[in-house]
């Protein structure tokens, strides 16, 4: 009988009080942070972590399809473990916004797609959201945090969206701008 090797869908945070770079993409990378009110609830959600789970923020962006985040877990919850309660909040959250959307013309489209995936997916009830193939990465020096950092606030410049990062309301370059952002209270690294 062969050896049969069950790849683990977890974080690998190795140092639980890390700042840890991460990206999450929707199934197929569907491009559904086209609209505002989806994109808003990553920012409440993001204001609930660092209000109520001791998340820190120190860099973000939503695009279409993806996000970017650089933080940190402060409090007393595992980096996995806030990040996953984001993810399914949000993944649940989302879908609700989708279905309830008189307006959404591609309602059907995205839920039969969010259906398909949670059928092959042993961890999800019915819709699966978010792609499982996140890696963490683990930002031990200043020059990587900013490499990430920069690549983050340059996603929205490369695909076209706007001229200057700090343009680009759904991100934190502003803050890195010394302008004021959406969220508050993130720590920009100097």
């Amino acid at each position: 009988m062969p050896n049969i090797i069950l790849m683990s869908r977890n974080y690998k945070f190795h140092n639980p009080e890390g700042v840890y770079f991460v990206s999450f993409a929707v199934i197929q990378w569907l491009d559904v942070f086209t609209k505002n009110e989806y994109r808003n609830i990553i920012i409440e959600s993001l204001r609930f972590c660092q209000i109520k789970k001791g998340m820190q923020i120190f860099a973000w962006c939503i695009m279409t399809n993806h996000m970017h985040l650089i933080c940190r877990s402060a409090g007393e919850q595992k980096p996995e473990l806030l990040l996953g309660d984001f993810k399914r909040f949000t993944s649940k959250a989302i879908v609700n916004a989708i279905m309830e959307n008189s307006a959404e013309s591609r309602k059907e489209f995205l839920l039969e797609q969010f259906q398909k995936a949670g059928s092959k997916s042993s961890n999800v009830k019915k819709y699966q959201f978010w792609r499982h193939d996140n890696k963490p990465i683990e930002l031990w020096s200043n020059k990587v945090i900013d490499e990430k950092i920069n690549y983050i606030h340059q996603n929205p410049v490369e695909e076209g969206l706007v001229f200057r990062a700090e343009d680009y309301l759904y991100s934190s370059a502003a803050d890195y701008a010394g302008e004021k952002g959406l969220l508050d209270d993130v720590i920009v690294v100097k």
